[in-house]
């Protein structure tokens, strides 16, 4: 019997990947709530969405369906609001009886998750997480090999994601510190988290630079020493992604080898919802590690650029802006 389902953030830019992986697993949606109105993608996945601009009319509506007959409740609520209304929505899932299914970062101070596991485990219902760079095949394929080393060794990694945003995005929640998380959460906790769960624990972390609009440093994992650089200014690009027209560039260099995951994007939230609804997906405890490291991160002081072991992007664009 398909699952029904509610969604907060139905404007947002993740949001049409939460519709088609909703209607890819064979459920529905129901429900949803924004306070923009710019929503006609629904139509695309579902015509028979119940759609409120204010939130307390969507709760009052999630309330009544609780309380009908069964098959009309809200079984999961997709959460892809902001970063900082996430442990808010959750509790709100939790309440109506439902299990939530969150956006990255689960929430951005890692106290929250406590409270939460407390929560989940009162109500009964599970809190999940979006962790999609774990499904990746490459990405999956490296966790093997590493898995599969018979000694344990310290990897060389360099990890580089830069993105391009005009200034729209810092006059967005996105470009607000306390709103967002600032860059090393808003567009590195996937990274980080997937690092994380291919190398290890954090043993030591340290930040060389970090302004509103990138953010470089080193951390140590139990089998890995990783340079990390990201940005979302365009002169930061590398050469051959000006050339080839492309606003943004990734890369996870191990050992001197680049690891080709650019593409196999487009399905990993299916992939993910089909984990969940067998009982399978990414929990509080799974998002735990890389919500450390990323509240870390920005409450440090950095130390300055070190020549011998800050990130190569970092040092050529401080370079350059000098």
């Amino acid at each position: 019997m398909p699952k029904n389902f509610a969604l907060i953030g139905a404007a947002g830019y993740i949001a049409p990947r939460h519709m088609k992986a909703i209607k890819d697993t064979g459920n529905k949606l129901v429900a949803a709530t924004d306070p923009f109105d710019s929503v006609g993608i629904l139509d695309r996945y579902f015509d028979d969405v119940d759609f409120f601009k204010e939130f307390e009319r969507f709760d009052r509506h999630a309330e009544k369906l609780r309380r009908l007959a069964e098959g009309k409740k809200i079984d999961y609520v997709s959460i892809c609001s902001p970063n900082f209304l996430h442990d808010a929505h959750i509790r709100f899932a939790l309440r109506i009886g439902a299990d939530a299914i969150c956006e990255k970062p689960l929430v951005l101070n890692p106290w929250n998750l406590d409270a939460l596991a407390e929560l989940e485990e009162e109500s009964g219902k599970r809190i999940y997480n979006i962790l999609q760079l774990r499904t990746h095949p490459s990405i999956i394929a490296l966790k093997e090999k590493i898995d599969g080393e018979s000694s344990r060794i310290k990897h060389n990694i360099d990890l580089t994601y830069i993105t391009s945003r005009g200034n729209w995005y810092f006059y967005s929640w996105k470009g607000n510190l306390e709103k967002s998380g600032g860059v090393a959460t808003n567009i590195g906790i996937h990274f980080f988290d997937m690092l994380i769960w291919i190398f290890g624990k954090v043993e030591h972390s340290e930040v060389h630079y970090a302004d509103k609009k990138k953010v470089g440093g080193f951390f140590k994992l139990e089998n890995a020493n990783v340079r990390w650089f990201l940005s979302l200014d365009k002169n930061d690009l590398p050469e051959k992604a000006i050339k080839s027209g492309k606003p943004t560039f990734r890369s996870i260099n191990v050992d001197g080898n680049e690891v080709e995951f650019s593409g196999g994007f487009t399905d990993l939230h299916t992939i993910i919802y089909s984990k969940i609804l067998s009982g399978k997906g990414f929990g509080i405890e799974d998002a735990r590690d890389s919500i450390n490291l990323a509240y870390d991160i920005r409450h440090v002081k950095p130390t300055g650029i070190k020549q011998d072991y800050s990130h190569p992007f970092l040092i050529r664009s401080k370079k350059i802006n000098q």
